[in-house]
């Protein structure tokens, strides 16, 4: 099958628009331009809210939930359907692995068919109240909403932000990243296949610059941001002008500790793929790795050994790790790199034999005995770099894991059932996983973080919470 959208264009009211301005599109597996896309202007930006409020108001409040639910049935089928385009686009435009590309096409899916099975399902409450009185709660849409979303993970973030807000009944403006922005397009040719009414979905791409308009515009009912620290301050300060609610997923700094009486056959695959996945370039990658002194020197040794197995390469080769997604991140990556140059270096990865020179490449990097306040231990770097850091106990364990401005994911490894509760409470992280980490993806489980990792939350029927607000209805009938 083949997913029409025309080169240089971008999505409103169901039709393809383009500008004078021009982005290129850049193959991090080889630094070769592999297109352009237009960069939204000020005044796409206004078309594209105003037909979103026309269509909202017009078309998308008088369509019932079980109708919402068909829609998205079928756009899961057809993303189903169009598994090896869409996973050849995203390995193409990101550099992931293409395995790593699949899996998240298969996410996409998912998330429709979960939202889809839940847009019917979503009720208010009835509440005791005084005599004579009948008290209900309605969840209502928030209106119009604005999806930012970054390069790493296009399609899984569209998943469970996209969906979510069109099962709930918002009609949405999606800006994808200027770096990758093709799975996104064709997920909006693929809506308008699946029978989705124009101008429920709109396409902006373009710079920083758009995604800030679109922020800023008073014609905004909700923002929801994947990305940067700084660049969600930034959202957030926006959203205030307007008194616009935000959901902010941000960076992470998340800790796998393993205690001595962990498993250590089935926990090195997590303790390794979960910070090298997508090269490192995920918010809840684990970077850090926290090991309890009496498996220090076992974890060390078996981690090293993982390391200098793994193999770099470009995204088609389909290896462990592919390229950074460009020049500037490959710059960034590098420079933490060189700033563990006191620290000890306990492995690095490998490149494929016929690495192309121009691709954005960056082997992974295992620091060991990292100190917790190193910059390496408490800065998101987005590479495939790890650091070792030993603990002495569970108060130690919990001191260093706490020990950052962020609070995204943890995982805990010990088959003590009292230390897993323990821990699991003890720790400041939106997810904590024990004994695995990341549970297979998990589109039904709430997603978010505290503290500089954002708040609100993603994925799952909390998702559904956070694009609707709670309407009260008290009913007087003496």
């Amino acid at each position: 099958m083949t997913i029409d959208f025309p080169n240089k264009h971008f999505l409103i009211n169901g039709e393809w628009v383009c500008s004078d301005v021009e982005l290129d599109l850049i193959n991090p597996s080889t630094g070769d331009i592999i297109g352009q896309v237009s960069a939204a202007g000020n005044d796409h930006i206004n078309d594209a809210v105003r037909v979103a409020r026309d269509t909202l108001e017009n078309t998308w409040n008088n369509i019932t939930a079980r109708e919402r639910s068909s829609i998205l049935t079928k756009l899961g089928r057809l993303i189903e359907e169009n598994i090896d385009l869409l996973a050849r686009l995203e390995a193409t435009d990101v550099g992931k692995p293409l395995k790593q590309a699949r899996a998240d096409v298969k996410a996409l899916a998912r998330y429709m068919e979960f939202y889809a099975g839940a847009a019917d399902k979503l009720h208010g409450d009835t509440i005791p109240y005084l005599q004579d009185y009948t008290v209900y709660t309605l969840r209502e849409p928030h209106g119009v909403c604005a999806h930012i979303i970054p390069w790493n993970y296009p399609m899984q973030i569209i998943g469970r932000s996209v969906g979510a807000a069109l099962a709930t009944g918002n009609t949405c403006i999606l800006k994808p990243a200027e770096e990758a922005c093709l799975t996104a397009l064709a997920f909006g040719a693929l809506t308008r296949e699946a029978g989705l009414p124009d101008g429920v979905l709109n396409i902006v791409t373009g710079s920083g610059d758009t995604g800030a308009h679109l922020s800023q515009h008073s014609g905004i009912d909700h923002i929801s941001f994947t990305g940067s620290v700084s660049t969600g301050i930034k959202i957030q300060q926006s959203a205030a002008q307007n008194v616009v609610p935000v959901t902010l997923e941000l960076g992470g700094k998340s800790p796998q500790i393993v205690f001595n009486d962990a498993d250590l056959d089935a926990a090195l695959p997590f303790l390794v793929n979960a910070g090298i996945q997508n090269a490192g370039q995920t918010c809840s990658a684990s970077s850090r790795i926290l090991v309890q002194r009496g498996n220090y020197a076992k974890v060390v040794s078996m981690m090293t050994a993982k390391y200098k197995m793994l193999l770099v390469g470009s995204a088609m080769d389909d290896l462990d790790i592919g390229p950074l997604i460009s020049k500037k991140q490959h710059e960034i990556v590098s420079d933490y790199i060189r700033q563990g140059t006191d620290l000890e270096l306990a492995a690095k990865g490998k490149f494929n034999a016929d690495i192309n020179n121009d691709g954005f490449y960056c082997l992974p990097h295992l620091f060991v005995d990292v100190p917790p306040d190193h910059s390496l231990a408490q800065n998101e770097i987005f590479g495939p770099v790890q650091i070792i850091i030993p603990f002495e106990d569970e108060d130690h364990a919990i001191e260093i894991a706490n020990g950052t401005g962020f609070g995204l994911v943890a995982s805990v490894w010990t088959q003590d059932g009292s230390r897993q509760m323990r821990m699991a409470q003890r720790l400041r992280s939106g997810q904590v996983f024990i004994n695995n980490y990341g549970a297979g993806g998990g589109v039904e489980l709430p997603f978010g973080g505290r503290g500089l990792s954002g708040h609100g939350r993603e994925k799952g029927f909390e998702a559904m919470f956070g694009f609707t607000t709670l309407k009260t209805v008290a009913h007087y009938h003496g």
